[in-house]
């Protein structure tokens, strides 16, 4: 039987094993690069999970965690699709274990997020998709933006 809870403090080593997991399943990132991520966003994510800036939510199965997905409220200027609005839903760190893909987890994280975005008032939430997720988010009226990149 799968339980869905939100996330806790308790959840820091979690969350930095699911971010972890979720780029090494992308494929894109280099070990070493993900080996230097891990720390900083550790120290990144700690205090943010800590005064709830971080929230989101974790499904177990036997009390063992296998799937969880992170929000944020973050701030932004007013914008055409979100005119009065000076914030942005963000979806982060969406990840499920291997073994329990294919069993609607995912899509059942979405369905939650988005729910908790309307609760919280916000009208316009992002994320980043990997070739792999975007057929799941496209199901649920996710869209793709005209959003480039360029590291420095």
């Amino acid at each position: 039987m799968l339980i869905t809870r939100p996330i806790e403090n308790r959840d820091l080593d979690l969350i930095c094993e699911h971010r972890h997991k979720m780029f090494q399943a992308s494929g894109k990132p280099r070990e070493e690069e993900l080996a230097a991520m891990d720390l900083p966003f550790r120290e990144w994510l700690e205090p943010r999970l800590n005064d709830g800036r971080y929230f989101g939510f974790v499904v177990e199965s036997e009390d063992e965690a296998i799937g969880g997905i992170g929000l944020m409220v973050i701030d932004w200027p007013p914008h055409p699709w979100h005119p009065q609005d000076d914030r942005r839903g963000y979806v982060l760190n969406m990840f499920v274990e291997p073994d329990y893909r294919g069993q609607g987890i995912a899509t059942d994280l979405m369905k939650m997020a988005d729910a908790e975005f309307q609760r919280r008032g916000i009208s316009y939430a992002i994320l980043h998709a990997t070739s792999k997720g975007r057929p799941l988010y496209e199901h649920l009226g996710w869209s793709g933006t005209t959003e480039m990149a360029k590291q420095y």
